[in-house]
């Protein structure tokens, strides 16, 4: 499979690092010097991609990813903070563009099985009225958003699980009530990702936790999803790709 990388920071080297191993072939690299636009450039150097996989900032994900589907190029995307206010126009595109787009919060296939446990453990605890939950993600300290995207992938997965909560808030030290998701959002130098879903009673504490030891889940889950993307149209998540 033919790869086209759009950023090349820490997540793009390690990607294509796994995507060689995997007997891959990385044939664009694009980034703040090469930027991945619609224009004779781009479209050279992509003519003989299959996929593309996109890990790169908040502010760019749309365009970028408006872009690949104007080029009919398949896309994977990692980068998050995005879907809030760009899914649905994006879901649009990819329906009119007859497209092919798969994003995640997190391509590890261990935090995919977390999300699957978090949704079962929530409805578990739907009339455990004694409990309360918390969430806690740490990061790297260049990571740019916060909450991060799986720990508000998280949290709604706890929202639809359980009727008790009704939405979640960044933890700033305010006064949160009862029916709202607290997250607390640490950054600390050199942790690739760590997650932790926390039901707390008086008398005892229930945990949910995922440790990345590096980012290579990352960059495999995201080699991965490309595989299942590629010839493939739609709109797509690591639940299709994991079949959870």
């Amino acid at each position: 499979m033919k790869i086209a990388l759009i950023g090349y920071g820490k997540m793009g080297k390690a990607i294509e690092s796994i995507a060689l191993e995997r007997g891959h072939e990385i044939v664009a690299v694009f980034n703040s010097e090469n930027p991945f636009k619609n224009n004779a450039t781009t479209l050279s150097k992509i003519e003989s991609a299959d996929v593309a996989i996109e890990f790169t900032q908040p502010s760019l994900a749309i365009t970028h990813i408006l872009t690949a589907l104007e080029l009919n190029l398949p896309i994977v995307v990692g980068t998050t903070a995005w879907q809030k206010e760009g899914l649905q126009l994006v879901s649009e595109k990819v329906k009119a563009n007859n497209g092919s787009l798969l994003h995640a919060s997190n391509f590890s296939v261990g935090v995919n099985i977390l999300f699957a446990l978090n949704k079962k453990l929530a409805s578990l605890m739907e009339n455990q009225s004694d409990y309360s939950v918390e969430i806690t993600e740490i990061h790297h300290i260049q990571k740019l958003d916060a909450p991060s995207g799986t720990a508000v992938s998280l949290a709604q997965d706890i929202i639809t699980n359980n009727s008790h909560y009704s939405q979640w808030e960044l933890n700033e030290n305010q006064t949160i009530n009862e029916q709202t998701i607290p997250i607390t959002a640490l950054r600390e130098p050199e942790v690739p990702g760590t997650h932790f879903v926390r039901y707390n009673s008086e008398i005892d504490t229930i945990t949910l936790a995922h440790h990345a030891h590096n980012r290579k889940g990352f960059a495999l889950g995201s080699v991965i999803a490309a595989e299942f993307l590629k010839d493939k149209k739609g709109l797509f998540t690591m639940s299709d790709v994991l079949n959870l």
